[in-house]
């Protein structure tokens, strides 16, 4: 069989199992808008959409005290994934049947029992397809791979499971699972919702399209920035790998994360702390023994030698490589003029790094084997390389094999860069490194930047296929710093004029300087990202909850502008 036969088998697959969905889901009209955002209101049920618009700390709320049932909210979350991906190409199939079952059984469990099984009892969540669902095509985005089933559930979806979760979609990826876009040779391109000319992003696309049509409350992985919602990049080792299949599965040169997409910050802190608080380290050991700290606000304002402390912002609106698009940075100066002159608040200009030399060596490290696996999964199907994954692999002078010691050398290389980073993070608003044995490293270290509040990309949603810098999200990977990704509110507009004459700085910054304009840009969502230290997960979290407080913005996705 051909590849063109295998993509359409799974196609018609896809197209039964939202047919299969009750009530069924709406046709859509032939002519659409770009922004395909207020379809649903136009063709939804009121309840379907009052459901599905409210933030999972409260639908959880509703479900716990019997006010909503499971199998009405699953109903009405496969209804609206449904319509959703038939907007936005987010979707590999839906799981009513599973579903619903599912759901009876936690309905049964409370009127039985007078209590929720879990954290989670009843919540919709819907899982990037790489992710193992037992007896499930797991394709991983390659033609070839299609017909691979999993074996078992990953254990990430156990602990979900074991909280009450309510599985009821399987959403897209790219192929080689490696583009900021999401496009495969099985379901084509994903598009984003709020401007079907531009990318939902990637790897993650299909669950930052499904999140951004409010076709789910909570998915695995991100991306948001894209798709004007909540995610959050944990620190390596927090959340458990296994059961996810991708190439070059092993590799510990770039280590993988998978971790949260939420229309509410509270439901990412909620998704995190009920698989942490199973102690996922018992059932994979590579895993850090770290509980979830419920932090307080009190924790960042803690009393200092001088007084009450100061939340530290270090702002680096700018890498010094790639300057952010108009719409961006006016993002940026909008929240800090919210919150710059609050008494709890320092910001601090934060200078970046070599984020230039960041980016060599990550791009060296991310296929050291020569991308063998991926020429081969792409290759042996016949099917065609994606011009995202051309321009990744084949187009990629860093992309070469590399002998065992190389590798060590270079993993050498990537450690020496992290520790330069740390020094630079320490020194940067206290003019000293406070290392060990210095006698001023407590008053250093109290007066050290506390979370890096900087862009979530070089511009907003880019135009498909166009997404080819990476930094202000790689720097975060090679660094292993978790970092929060939020919605300011704002969209792009008229108002955010290209500069004029504008003299590039590289081919990298002409390459994203051609690509602006405000009409191509229409109505994409402008949103920010913070960033934290290895393993303060949760500070970053508390941080985020301080500065939205403060700058009054709320922290549920919606379309309300600042």
């Amino acid at each position: 069989m051909d590849w063109k036969s295998i993509a359409q088998e799974r196609q018609d697959h896809r197209s039964k199992t939202i047919a299969a969905v009750e009530p069924p889901v709406p046709e859509i009209p032939k002519d659409l808008p770009s922004n395909v955002t207020g379809i649903p209101r136009k063709l939804l049920p009121e309840d379907v959409i009052t459901i599905t618009e409210t933030g999972p700390e409260i639908l959880l709320q509703q479900l716990a005290s019997q006010k909503l049932t499971c199998t009405a909210v699953t109903k009405a979350f496969l209804q609206r994934a449904g319509l959703a991906s038939r907007l936005t190409n987010c979707v590999t199939e839906l799981l009513p049947d599973r579903a619903l079952s599912r759901a009876k059984y936690l309905d049964d469990y409370l009127h039985e029992h007078g209590k929720p099984i879990g954290p989670l009892h009843g919540l919709p969540i819907s899982v990037k397809e790489h992710i193992g669902m037992k007896g499930l095509d797991q394709n991983g985005g390659f033609i070839s791979w299609v017909g691979r089933v999993a074996p078992d559930d990953a254990i990430i979806l156990k602990l979900l499971w074991n909280a009450g979760a309510v599985f009821y979609a399987r959403t897209t990826e790219p192929q080689t699972l490696m583009h900021l876009e999401t496009s495969n040779n099985i379901y084509g391109v994903t598009v984003n919702p709020y401007n079907s000319k531009l990318t939902s992003g990637g790897s993650s696309g299909g669950e930052g399209a499904l999140l951004g049509m409010k076709g789910s409350c909570g998915s695995i992985r991100v991306p948001a920035a894209n798709n004007g919602v909540f995610g959050l990049r944990p620190t390596s080792y927090r959340l458990p790998l296994h059961g996810i299949v991708a190439t070059m599965v092993g590799e510990e040169l770039i280590i993988p994360v998978v971790g949260p997409l939420g229309q509410s910050l509270e439901g990412i802190k909620l998704f995190m702390k009920s698989i942490i608080d199973q102690q996922p380290w018992l059932y994979d050991p590579s895993l850090a023994p770290f509980p979830w700290k419920d932090a307080s606000k009190a924790t960042l304002l803690r009393q200092g030698p001088d007084g009450r402390r100061k939340l530290h912002i270090g702002l680096m609106p700018d890498d010094g490589i790639v300057k952010p698009h108009p719409p961006i940075l006016r993002g940026i100066q909008t929240l800090v003029d919210r919150i710059k002159d609050h008494p709890d608040i320092e910001i601090i200009d934060f200078p970046p790094y070599k984020h230039d030399e960041g980016w060599r060596i990550i791009s060296t490290l991310y296929f050291a084997d020569g991308a063998v696996e991926e020429y081969e999964a792409i290759d042996s199907s016949g099917e065609p390389w994606r011009p995202l994954s051309n321009w990744i692999i084949k187009e990629n002078p860093n992309v070469k094999t590399y002998t065992l010691d190389q590798s060590w050398k270079l993993t050498l290389e990537r450690e020496g860069y992290k520790a330069a980073y740390a020094s630079h993070w320490n020194s940067v608003g206290t003019g000293s490194s406070g290392g060990p044995g210095s006698p001023d490293a407590g008053q250093v270290q109290d007066k050290m930047v506390d979370v890096i509040l900087c862009p979530a990309g070089a511009g907003a949603a880019p135009p498909l296929d166009c997404t080819r810098y990476w930094s202000y999200t790689s720097q975060w990977n090679l660094l292993d710093y978790p970092a929060v990704v939020f919605p300011t509110g704002l969209a792009c507009s008229s108002e955010d004029q290209a500069e004029k004459d504008y003299p590039p700085r590289n081919e990298q910054d002409a390459y994203n300087h051609k690509l602006y304009d405000p009409a191509t840009y229409a109505d994409a969502p402008i949103s920010l990202q913070l960033v934290g230290r290895r393993y303060e997960d949760e500070k970053v979290i508390e941080a985020l909850e301080m500065i939205l407080d403060v700058a009054g913005l709320p922290k549920i996705s919606t379309d309300s502008k600042i």
